[in-house]
């Protein structure tokens, strides 16, 4: 589900929402939601929290936004929607790709401080880009983008103006150097992955970009991912 809490300056809960989505099985040990779902699940509920009596959006000093970390959403920058499901962190249609790479675990492992595992992003993101070569294409041609569910609440509480994400979600990814804070080139290149995909990595408290007028209808700093 997607949820919304509104809180005061002494951290005392003042409102609360939440929606429930689906999720798809397509076959077994697979599991994919639908990204523009879960936007609107969560859209509803902030919407339904700033809707409490007595609360002026116009109150609001900013937002932070929790997530599951490793699901995995690919979609257009232009129009903004999605190319595929969203692959869930549960997902384990990769275990072959993980497999195909297993001469390479220590290089992950020691870049990223991960096990080379299905359950990160990295190779849900190589499966969409290899399940349809149109798809890729695009990826390669710089029009696509990737991020977790924090990525793409981001995307589109701000209209398509930050594509980025935290250093705690890009750590699960299996793309990212832990030791140099940077989206690692060779993880890249045994994935197959372009880097024009990728978000900008922020610190975990920061402001990154305010929420589009249109959106909630007033300009709400993000602040926390």
């Amino acid at each position: 589900s997607s949820r919304a809490i509104l809180f005061d300056h002494q951290g005392e809960q003042k409102a609360v929402a939440q929606h429930e989505f689906p999720q798809y099985f397509p076959e077994e040990s697979w599991v994919e939601h639908d990204a523009q779902e879960i936007w609107e699940t969560q859209l509803k509920a902030m919407r339904g929290v700033m809707a409490t009596d007595g609360i002026d959006p116009t109150d609001i000093a900013d937002m932070g936004i929790t997530n599951q970390r490793e699901t995995t959403i690919v979609w257009d920058r232009a129009t903004g929607a999605p190319v595929h499901k969203a692959i869930v962190w549960q997902d384990r249609r990769t275990a072959s790709i993980c497999e195909s790479l297993s001469d390479h675990a220590a290089t992950f492992l020691n870049k990223t401080g991960l096990v080379l595992d299905a359950y990160f992003s990295g190779t849900k993101i190589k499966w969409i880009l290899d399940s349809d070569p149109s798809i890729r294409k695009r990826a390669e041609a710089g029009e696509l983008a990737f991020g977790t569910v924090d990525s793409w609440l981001i995307w589109n509480l701000t209209q398509g103006n930050v594509h980025t994400t935290d250093v705690t979600n890009a750590s699960r990814t299996l793309l990212y150097n832990i030791h140099e804070l940077q989206w690692d080139q060779e993880l890249l290149d045994l994935l197959d992955i372009p880097a024009s995909l990728l978000p900008t990595v922020v610190s975990s408290s920061e402001k990154v970009g305010e929420t589009a007028v249109d959106v909630l209808g007033t300009a709400i700093p993000i602040s926390g991912i």
